[in-house]
C-alpha cells in the first residue's frame, strides 16, 4: 500500500529534481485530451505525454459530458485570464476510450448514467456506452461542434490487453 509518509518520500525525490520549476500553467503546445480514469490508463503513460506537453482532463469513460465541455469553457477562461488569448489555432484535441472501461458496468445503473450524461434516461442507448468504438466517435462528434475554427479533434481507443492505441477517427477540423 502505498501510504503519506511514501507519498511525501516521492515528492521529496520530484522537488529535488526540480522539474516543476518554471513551469508555465498553459501547456507548452496546443495538445487537449479528454480520457478516462481507470489507472491503466494514465494518457501520460500510454501516449508518451511529457510534462506541460498537453492538458488532460479525465473522466469516467473519458467522455464528452455537458460538465466536460463547462470545464473545457473554464480553462480557456483561465487561459484569457493569464494573458494567453483563446485555445491556440492548430490545436487539437484527443478523444480517448479504451476497452474493458468500467463505464459499461454502469448500464446497469440508467439513472446514474442519464444523470451523468444530462439526459433523459431512454436516450442512452444512444451514448453507445458499452462499445468503446461508437462512444468515440460519438464523442469527436460532439467536441468538433463545440470547439472554435482551428482546432483538429480525433478519437482513439487504447486496447487494455494488447498496450496499443487504435485511431478511429483522424484528426478532423471543426466546421465553421
Amino acid at each position: 500500500m502505498i501510504d503519506t509518509d511514501e507519498l511525501v518520500r516521492r515528492n521529496a525525490a520530484f522537488a529535488a529534481g526540480e522539474a516543476f520549476a518554471d513551469v508555465p500553467l498553459r501547456s507548452a503546445g496546443a495538445l487537449r485530451l479528454i480520457g478516462c480514469v481507470d489507472p491503466r490508463v494514465d494518457p501520460a503513460h500510454v501516449l508518451g505525454l511529457h510534462n506541460t506537453e498537453a492538458v488532460v482532463m479525465r473522466n469516467v469513460g473519458g467522455r464528452v459530458t455537458p460538465e466536460a465541455l463547462r470545464s473545457w469553457a473554464m480553462l480557456a477562461k483561465v487561459a484569457q485570464a493569464r494573458g494567453a488569448g483563446l485555445p491556440r489555432a492548430g490545436g487539437h484535441l484527443v478523444v480517448l476510450h479504451h476497452t474493458d472501461c468500467g463505464i459499461t458496468d454502469l448500464a446497469a445503473f440508467p439513472d446514474l448514467l442519464a444523470e451523468y450524461f444530462e439526459i433523459p434516461a431512454a436516450e442512452l442507448p444512444a451514448k453507445a456506452v458499452l462499445d468503446p468504438y461508437t462512444s468515440v466517435r460519438l464523442d469527436v462528434d460532439l467536441m468538433k461542434q463545440a470547439l472554435p475554427p482551428g482546432i483538429a479533434v480525433s478519437g482513439l481507443v487504447y486496447d487494455v490487453h494488447t498496450g496499443l492505441i487504435e485511431v478511429v477517427v483522424p484528426p478532423v477540423q471543426p466546421e465553421g
